[in-house]
C-alpha cells in the first residue's frame, strides 16, 4: 500500500514539475504564432489567427542572422578549445600525481562560482584597451575561461574511471605516452568529452551578460544579446513575437540536443559519484 502511495506521490510531482517548467516554453512558442496584435489582448493561450510573419520577419532581419552566425561560430570555437585543453589537464588530474593538484580542482571550482558580472566592468576596459572589444576573441576568451572547470571537472571524473592497465599495456607494446593517451585513453573517454562539448557549447551558447557587454555591433554581438536590440515595425508596435519567435529559432536546437543525448549528459555529470 505504501509502494503504490509513493509512486502516486512521485508521479503526481514529476506531473507539476513537468507543467512547471513546460507552460513557459509553449508559452512563448504561441506567441511566436500571433499577431503583435493580439498580445494583451484577451484571446486566450492559443492564437486567434496562426500566422508565420513572425518568423518571416526574424529571419529578414539583418540584426537576427548576423546574431545567430557570431553565436554558431564562437560557440563552436570556444568548444573546441576548451574541450582540448580540459582534456589535457582533467587527464594529467586524474593520472598524474604532483603537487598542488587539489588545489587546481578547488581554483577551478572557485572559477566556476565566481560571479560573472563583476568582471564585466574590468575585461571592458581591457578588452578596448588591447583591442579586443567587439571581437570573437573577445568572447571566446572568457567562454573558455568559465567553460573550463565544469568541463575538467567532468574530463576527470571519466579518467579516473578508465583502467591504469589498458594505459601501461600500450605502452608495454611500443607506444608512446602521449600515442596511449591519443589512441587509447582519449577514445576510451569519448563520452566524457562528447558530454563536456555539449555543456561547454550551451554555456557559450546561452551566455547574455559577455555578449551585451563585451560587443557594441553586429560583429560580435550573439544572439541572447542581439534579442534585446528587436523593435517593432513601427515605433507603436512591440517587438514581442518577433522576439518570441526568435527566442524559439534558437531554443529549438539545443532542446533537440539535449532530448538526444540526455543519457550522455547526466552520465557526464555523475561519472565518478560512487567511485572516488
Amino acid at each position: 500500500m505504501e509502494s503504490a502511495r509513493s509512486k502516486w506521490l512521485w508521479a503526481v510531482g514529476s506531473l507539476l514539475i513537468l507543467v512547471w517548467t513546460a507552460v513557459p516554453i509553449l508559452w512563448i512558442v504561441m506567441l511566436s504564432f500571433k499577431q503583435p496584435g493580439e498580445v494583451g489582448n484577451r484571446h486566450g493561450f492559443l492564437p486567434h489567427t496562426w500566422t508565420w510573419e513572425n518568423y518571416r520577419t526574424v529571419f529578414r532581419t539583418g540584426l537576427f542572422t548576423s546574431a545567430l552566425v557570431n553565436s554558431i561560430g564562437i560557440s563552436l570555437i570556444a568548444t573546441a578549445v576548451g574541450v582540448v585543453f580540459a582534456t589535457l589537464v582533467a587527464y594529467a588530474i586524474a593520472r598524474l600525481e604532483f603537487p598542488g593538484k587539489r588545489a587546481i580542482l578547488s581554483f577551478a571550482l572557485a572559477i566556476a562560482m565566481f560571479p560573472v558580472v563583476s568582471l564585466v566592468g574590468p575585461l571592458f576596459d581591457l578588452w578596448r584597451d588591447i583591442g579586443l572589444y567587439d571581437t570573437w576573441p573577445g568572447l571566446i576568451i572568457p567562454y573558455v575561461s568559465f567553460a573550463l572547470p565544469l568541463a575538467i571537472w567532468t574530463l576527470s571524473a571519466f579518467f579516473r574511471e578508465i583502467p591504469w592497465e589498458m594505459e601501461q599495456a600500450a605502452q608495454v607494446d611500443g607506444a608512446t605516452s602521449w600515442q596511449a593517451f591519443r589512441k587509447v585513453i582519449v577514445p576510451l573517454a569519448a563520452p566524457g568529452v562528447f558530454t563536456a562539448a555539449i555543456l561547454t557549447f550551451f554555456f557559450c551558447w546561452n551566455d547574455f551578460v559577455f555578449g551585451i557587454s563585451l560587443t557594441s555591433t553586429d560583429n560580435a554581438r550573439p544572439v541572447p544579446a542581439a534579442l534585446a536590440f528587436f523593435t517593432g515595425a513601427s515605433f507603436f508596435q512591440q517587438p514581442t513575437t518577433a522576439i518570441c519567435a526568435a527566442a524559439v529559432v534558437v531554443t529549438v536546437p539545443v532542446v533537440v540536443i539535449v532530448l538526444l543525448f540526455q543519457r550522455r549528459i547526466v552520465a557526464g555529470l555523475t561519472a565518478g559519484a560512487v567511485k572516488g
